[in-house]
């Protein structure tokens, strides 16, 4: 079984899907970054010497293992040429 059959499989179960896509804003993040850092030309290691930390701090970040401040995003953000931006959403009320 491939992941993709494994993961569509495992998807049909609602528990599952209901973790899913709860972690969907958290891989979206995630994703964000690295878009930010890719477009920016630079590495892992590159953006660290930005930054002042380690490569293993921007890994950590890239992979959603910690909890970045605010100041940490903008930080990370203006070293790739870009800023943060807060947008809310109203729940769906049938959901909330």
């Amino acid at each position: 079984m491939s992941f993709k059959q494994f993961k569509q499989k495992a998807l049909e179960n609602p528990e599952v899907r209901k973790e899913y896509d709860a972690l969907q804003e958290e891989f979206s993040l995630i994703d964000q970054l690295i878009t930010m850092r890719t477009k920016a030309g630079l590495t892992q290691e590159d953006l660290a010497k930005k930054l002042g930390t380690s490569k293993s701090n921007i890994s950590r970040l890239e992979r959603g293992r910690g909890n970045p401040s605010w100041g940490t995003l903008s930080k990370y953000a203006a070293a790739c040429g870009f800023r943060v931006k807060l947008e809310t959403t109203e729940n769906d009320r049938a959901s909330a």
